[in-house]
């Protein structure tokens, strides 16, 4: 490389170290021309962790993306050139998702709000709750209802896929459960009573601890989660000690259920006998929502992108373990929770029972917190009219998106976590882009508040539901 004595700098090379997202180092420290940007930074990367498939990555320097060579980087921030300079390399997906940019059907059917809405994960079906009483499945090729499944009293506030895709659960206002099948939408089996409030969340067991999906948990208004077993049809285990209701539950990768509550903590339970196993304390008013690192492969199971079925049981099972310990990687499984006290907290539970970070910057208390399914981002939608963007490694602030002109209630991420969707109370949805830190496209159309939305784990759809009752699809 010529040096051009000219312009001063330009020949002396920039002291680089390059590290994974939990800080890992790659290879030492490492002096780059200055005119390496991400291409050449990409071949390094790849070279040094001996893939043999190359992979695409992005680089970060003090959490902004480098889109340049090293010294226009250096120039612009007015960077030592005698400081070793931390890149951090994040592997991105190796597929890309066409962002939803139009309204493809608007189905009308549930006669009263849509309260939920839910891909299977393989994508190929979708579910609504309503306030009707009736949990509805349609059918996305033709893009018509196929199944009006009546049992509920009372409003369906919630539903959630078992991730094997055999089964759909619904929670109602009256506080009994239904499971159903999704392939005749007929009920499988009674309903499911024991608690004494409406219920609040429902999550599964994943498949990668258990094939088939037998176990869910549901958490409820009257302070008290339960696990259920479909094939037993009754409740196995009640996990008592919150003493206020519990709004939000998920079943972690490593086997434990953390449950969110209004007395103001987290708790951490084990799943064969209901042991309480840790409590995280810290927030000043009700707990919200729950977000974990490893949700979406927890979600889809052996289902990705590549639209493969799969014949048994053990296999799906040894897939699903395999993409679950591929995304968790070396680290332990991270959880955000998001509050009424308008913050939020990082947490690694199996490691500390202290947060990691407290998240701060909404205005509003935090409605609903998601992880990016690579695990990168942490989005938190609030009723500020915000939707924030925060780092999932390091919980730092990264950036706020303000569009919306009402509370935001709902976000859905696309599977390549470059995309990121919102709902909200006035009236739209929007589509943000992660690289720019804008709105890629605004989606109005529905004629009042927009409550659930939820992108399709194949990428390919989007679906909203809300107060004007009609179930939207959108597409790219």
């Amino acid at each position: 490389m010529e040096v051009e004595t000219e312009q001063g700098e330009t020949g002396k090379s920039v002291m680089c170290v390059l590290t994974d997202p939990e800080g890992t180092t790659l290879g030492g420290t490492m002096y780059l021309p200055q005119n390496v940007g991400p291409i050449q930074l990409q071949q390094i990367v790849n070279t040094l962790l001996k893939n043999e498939e190359k992979l695409p990555y992005a680089f970060y320097i003090s959490n902004q993306e480098l889109l340049v060579p090293l010294g226009n980087y250096l120039e612009k921030n007015k960077v030592s050139m005698e400081k070793t300079l931390s890149i951090v390399y994040q592997p991105q997906a190796v597929f890309r998702i066409r962002p939803v940019n139009r309204c493809s059907a608007t189905i009308a059917g549930h006669t009263e709000a849509v309260l939920s809405v839910a891909f299977s994960p393989d994508g190929r079906q979708l579910a609504s709750g309503s306030g009707d009483t009736t949990v509805r499945l349609w059918d996305l090729n033709t893009q018509t209802p196929m199944f009006t499944c009546t049992g509920h009293k009372n409003w369906v506030l919630c539903i959630a896929w078992s991730p094997d895709g055999k089964h759909l659960v619904s929670g109602s206002k009256s506080g009994e459960l239904q499971c159903w099948d999704p392939q005749t939408g007929k009920p499988a089996g009674n309903p499911l009573t024991g608690h004494k409030k409406w219920i609040t969340g429902i999550s599964w067991e994943p498949v990668h601890l258990n094939a088939p999906c037998r176990r869910f948990v549901s958490a409820s208004k009257d302070g008290d989660a339960r696990i259920w077993d479909i094939s037993l049809k009754k409740c196995v285990i009640c996990l008592s000690g919150h003493t206020l209701a519990v709004t939000c539950v998920k079943w972690g990768g490593d086997g434990v259920i953390y449950t969110g509550s209004q007395d103001c903590t987290i708790k951490v339970w084990e799943t064969s006998q209901g042991k309480l196993i840790r409590e995280l304390k810290g927030h000043g008013h009700w707990v919200n929502s729950l977000a974990l690192s490893t949700e979406y492969v927890l979600r889809t199971g052996a289902f990705d992108h590549t639209g493969k079925q799969y014949s048994s049981p053990e296999e799906m099972k040894k897939v699903a373990l395999e993409r679950y310990n591929k995304m968790k990687g070396n680290a332990p499984e991270r959880l955000v929770s998001g509050s009424d006290d308008f913050t939020m907290f990082l947490w690694e539970p199996a490691v500390s029972k202290h947060h990691k970070v407290r998240m701060t910057g909404h205005q509003q208390l935090v409605n609903h917190v998601y992880f990016s399914p690579d695990g990168q981002w942490v989005a938190s939608a609030s009723f500020d009219k915000s939707v924030k963007l925060w780092n999932g490694t390091t919980g730092e602030f990264v950036a706020a998106f303000r569009s919306h002109v009402g509370p935001v209630y709902q976000i859905s991420w696309s599977a390549d976590s470059r995309l990121l969707l919102s709902g909200s109370k006035d009236s739209t949805l929007k589509v943000w882009d992660i690289r720019t830190k804008k709105l890629k496209q605004d989606l109005p159309g529905h004629a009042d508040e927009v409550f659930a939305v939820d992108w399709s784990p194949d990428g390919e759809k989007v679906a909203s539901g809300g107060k004007d009752r009609v179930l939207k699809l959108w597409m790219g």
